[in-house]
């Protein structure tokens, strides 16, 4: 009965997915000659998913931090990824002018992947270094131009136990490439809302922790091993232990 329920739940999320995405696409087109227009112009579009979507998945949202969310300085927000649900999550709270790097599987989400193709977003290739890396490069150049913050989850595919995974370096490297400062996004308990594995919604508590910004004015691209375990330092001490990586088991 649950995953029937929740069948019908994710149908009526991407329903209301579809109708956004419609009027979404239209204002996109007209604007497809101006990319920086284009991405700021999604604002509305994100509001109205994430919070529809949230909602339906009956997610009751604690936000704490909202200060740091701050549209008035750019910034990279940082987002730990459990569930599907941390993406309608982030578009909840996304503050404008905010540029997303995505991986490019994200094409194939019905309706918002065809969407984000017309946005202006990036989308990386992580299984090819090299691309990845030129990819930053490139979207490091659009956001010092357009003043634009960036979000992104560091971890690069979903943690199937609520876990935090290993982060990349690619956020490194944007740090270094655009100055701007990493502002942490913690989110507790999605994982347990929209389970990784499966599309039954369980509904419950999700607490959304925005932590200060750090900054990234010390980073230089010979340790930035150390620059992304000082950020994912700052994840493991403010997750619960259930969500904390297990340790190594001593040999």
């Amino acid at each position: 009965m649950r995953y029937l329920i929740s069948g019908g739940i994710v149908l009526a999320g991407l329903a209301v997915v579809a109708g956004a995405s419609v009027l979404q696409a239209a204002i996109l087109l007209v604007l497809l000659p101006f990319r920086n227009a284009r991405i700021r112009s999604c604002i509305v579009f994100e509001r109205i998913v994430g919070h529809a979507c949230t909602r339906l998945a009956g997610a009751r949202i604690e936000l704490v931090g909202s200060e740091h969310l701050d549209s008035s300085r750019p910034a990279i927000y940082v987002v730990n990824h459990t569930s599907m649900l941390d993406l309608f999550i982030t578009l909840r709270y996304m503050p404008y002018g905010c540029v997303g790097v995505v991986k490019k599987e994200v094409i194939f989400y019905p309706f918002f992947g065809q969407l984000y193709l017309l946005t202006g977003h990036l989308r990386v290739d992580r299984g090819r270094h090299a691309a990845a890396v030129a990819s930053m490069r490139s979207l490091g150049e659009l956001v010092r131009r357009a003043k634009l913050s960036i979000f992104l989850s560091p971890e690069g595919t979903r943690a199937r136990d609520g876990r935090l995974l290993p982060f990349k370096r690619g956020m490194a490297h944007l740090a270094i490439q655009t100055g701007l400062p990493i502002v942490p996004m913690v989110i507790h308990g999605a994982h347990r809302v929209l389970r990784s594995d499966s599309l039954s919604v369980r509904g419950g508590a999700i607490r959304v922790e925005v932590l200060p910004a750090m900054s990234t004015t010390h980073w230089t691209t010979d340790r930035t091993d150390e620059a992304t375990e000082e950020v994912h330092r700052v994840f493991r001490e403010h997750l619960s232990e259930d969500q904390r990586p297990i340790p190594p088991v001593a040999s």
